[in-house]
């Protein structure tokens, strides 16, 4: 059985205790993404692609300001985004039914493939740091990233457990 992680200090909150956490979640995240970039290299995409194909995998139909606002990038680099994976085949874009302005957006079969391939990679980082860590862990560190989201923008990201 692993060790069990070394818990904060009861001074959490000072400098030296901020800076690990910010080193942590610097390093972690660069791992648990360096997870993917071979499959995105080997098919000439990039980080921006993932999320874009995640994101329309948790909510088909999506529209694509909503996908805007999820990403929170420029409608410029969302357009050269989607247009290479549309060209590519892995997002299909339609009208809306109601409003035919909108823009819906869905993944293809080759998308869902992809994605899945993707969502795996990070699926088995993920699991094993959480086995590591233990359930109570992974509740403290949910609300440690939940605590990082502004609170006008928690409901778009509760929006996504639906």
């Amino acid at each position: 059985m692993a060790a069990p992680p070394p818990s904060a200090s009861p001074l959490f909150l000072r400098e030296p205790e901020i800076r690990r956490g910010v080193e942590l979640l610097y390093f972690g995240n660069s791992h648990l993404t360096r997870a993917i970039d071979r499959g995105l290299a080997a098919q000439g995409l990039g980080r921006a692609h993932h999320r874009a194909l995640y994101f329309v995998a948790r909510q088909p139909d999506m529209t694509v300001s909503q996908l805007l606002g999820l990403l929170a990038i420029t409608k410029q680099s969302l357009g050269r985004v989607l247009n290479e994976l549309t060209d590519r085949k892995l997002i299909d874009v339609r009208p809306g039914e109601r409003d035919r302005r909108q823009r819906l957006l869905r993944l293809t079969a080759d998308g869902t493939a992809l994605e899945n391939e993707l969502f795996e990679a990070l699926r088995e980082r993920l699991s094993a740091a959480y086995a590591s860590a233990g359930q109570a862990a992974v509740g403290g560190f949910w609300a440690v990233l939940e605590g990082l989201i502004p609170a006008e923008e928690r409901p778009r990201v509760e929006g996504l457990r639906d």
